[in-house]
């Protein structure tokens, strides 16, 4: 025990005497790590507030056409092109669901509105007014709380009304500036933000309209974008589902309508965002490798600089084990000095990169999260190791006449 601390603390002078270029070769270990734990971290934030926004909608399956009519405001497609949830599926739909659940069947487009001769550009829904107030919530800041609108009325988004400053009773046109002979509606209400949802209906940046103005504005009633069905028991989702796939898409080849749930978009989004997490701590990845090169020349240049000092080891009887273990600690040292350092920069520099990319940080010391800084911080530790063997190696097998008449 008593050799083993005697090695280390030869190690802890080296570094100490050449304390400069030491710091200089752990920078790298230090951009590794904070590379490394902040992606990791944004990359995990990022999963767990998708998972939270799609959860509130986890008891939602969204049926749609596998070609959705889609269209720029005003364009009315004809009844041999147009093409969605047709009126006899919307009806196996509802006798499908039963009092299972919720049906809302949507109507969607993307398309251009004015407001005081400003132009913008955003989804449009068109909603039954009894339905939207199963799904949608007002934000209550705003007008009176009813959620139910006329044929001149809209709701709007919470992120179109910061955007173009809008309260209750602006005036709004959908459609571009050579729409005119369009009606302007009065907003009515802002809705409360939704976030990422996996029910396809995005209404932060969007505008609710009654179905029926939509319908006659766009045309293709009874042909809608997509139907929703909320259902009251998340447990019985899978068997809707199936019920429903084999009541509607009775050609297993060409299916008629897509059924989806939050499950699915939710494993489709992890899976995104864990392979563009993955690429980008490879990329921070590549800063740990530079940074082996750098502590494997420094510790080659500690090798040559005690050749003497190796000699007069191994002449006394020093083993070959200890010598390599003295240049090992060396290389520990100076992983650990960077992993530290990297480690406390990687929640500084992390905090602020969650906050100013998510706009959030409540997930930030969640385990699954946190766990990054110390698992960067280990494979820091562990390239400087590796990084330290054969200059350990190459010291250890030294002469020990050769080195005590080197210069």
């Amino acid at each position: 025990m008593m050799k083993g601390d005697i090695f280390f603390n030869l190690s802890l002078r080296s570094v100490r005497l050449n304390f400069l270029r030491s710091m200089l070769a752990a920078i790298g270990i230090v951009i590794g790590v904070v590379a490394i734990a902040s992606m990791g971290m944004l990359g995990t934030n990022m999963q767990l507030e998708v998972k939270e926004q799609l959860s509130a909608t986890a008891n939602t399956i969204v049926i749609s056409s596998d070609t959705v009519r889609m269209g720029p405001p005003g364009f009315t497609p004809s009844s041999s092109t147009a093409s969605g949830v047709t009126k006899s599926e919307l009806t196996k739909i509802v006798s499908v669901v039963g009092s299972n659940g919720t049906v809302i069947p949507i109507y969607s487009t993307d398309g251009e509105f004015t407001i005081n001769s400003l132009a913008g550009r955003g989804s449009i829904y068109g909603i039954d007014p009894g339905d939207i107030g199963k799904f949608l919530t007002l934000n209550q800041t705003y007008g009176n709380g009813t959620i139910d609108i006329g044929a001149g009325e809209v709701l709007v988004g919470a992120d179109l009304a910061d955007d173009f400053n809008l309260k209750v009773g602006t005036r709004i046109r959908i459609g571009s500036f050579t729409s005119s002979s369009r009606p302007e509606l009065r907003i009515a209400g802002v809705l409360q933000p939704r976030g990422t949802v996996a029910d396809g209906i995005s209404t932060d940046n969007g505008i609710v309209v009654n179905s029926q103005w939509y319908t006659d504005q766009f045309g293709g009633k009874d042909e809608w974008t997509q139907v929703n069905v909320i259902v009251k028991n998340v447990d019985d989702i899978s068997d809707i589902e199936s019920a429903l796939d084999a009541k509607i898409n009775t050609n297993a080849k060409t299916p008629s309508v897509r059924i989806t749930d939050a499950s699915s978009q939710l494993a489709t989004e992890t899976s995104t965002l864990s392979t563009v997490t993955t690429f980008i701590m490879a990329i921070g990845g590549i800063s740990l490798l530079v940074a082996a090169v750098s502590i494997f020349n420094v510790m080659m240049m500690s090798v040559s600089e005690r050749i003497q000092e190796i000699g007069i080891l191994l002449s006394i009887g020093t083993e070959k084990g200890e010598v390599r273990r003295m240049f090992l600690y060396e290389a520990f040292i100076l992983g650990l000095l960077g992993a530290g350092i990297g480690g406390v920069s990687s929640l500084l520099i992390g905090y602020t990169v969650v906050d100013a990319m998510i706009g959030t940080t409540a997930y930030l010391f969640q385990p699954a999260s946190i766990l990054y800084v110390p698992a960067a911080m280990a494979v820091g530790v562990v390239v400087c190791v590796i990084s330290g063997m054969y200059p350990a190696w190459r010291a250890s097998n030294m002469d020990p006449i050769d080195a005590l008449r080197s210069e």
